[in-house]
């Protein structure tokens, strides 16, 4: 079961990792909602090396990247969802608008994101490959999505 970490503990964390020769990997995302298809992209994340750590969108930065109205749940529980999920190592709530901030200060070996981003800009990329480390892309399980989640349940 993983830590809900400030950024000070994740970076400590971090560099007992790099000292054991062990691989980070690192994701983002706001997990409204969490639901199995959070659950399998964490898994694929997480198979990818020896820790995963999450970083999770704050509500501030929630609010504005999704709209009035989100997140449904506060960070904080948020946060203590998924950090109670197996393949999660650590989570660390930010407040900006991407996790480059983030990225830059842990250097993730591998930084994880959504198959969606194939076809769109991946803002952190250059982050990302400008220390040496590499981007993977996982496909999301078909259908399960908070957008849709959200709207099925508005339509009760």
């Amino acid at each position: 079961m993983g830590h809900h970490l400030t950024l000070a503990a994740a970076l400590a964390e971090r560099a007992r990792l790099r000292a054991a020769g062990q691989t980070l990997v690192f994701t983002n995302g706001h997990f409204d909602l969490l639901h199995v298809g959070h659950l399998d992209y964490l898994e694929k994340a997480r198979a990818l090396g020896d820790a995963l750590f999450v970083g999770l969108n704050g509500d501030a930065s929630t609010t504005r990247l999704k709209g009035a109205g989100r997140p449904l749940i506060p960070a904080a529980e948020r946060a203590r969802l998924l950090a109670a999920l197996l393949p999660v190592t650590a989570v660390i709530i930010f407040e900006d608008d991407t996790a480059d901030g983030l990225i830059r200060a842990l250097q993730p070996d591998i930084y994880v994101k959504g198959g969606d981003y194939a076809t769109k800009p991946l803002p952190e990329r250059p982050t990302v490959e400008a220390y040496g480390g590499r981007v993977a892309l996982i496909d999301y399980l078909p259908d399960h999505s908070t957008s849709a989640l959200i709207a099925r349940i508005r339509a009760l």
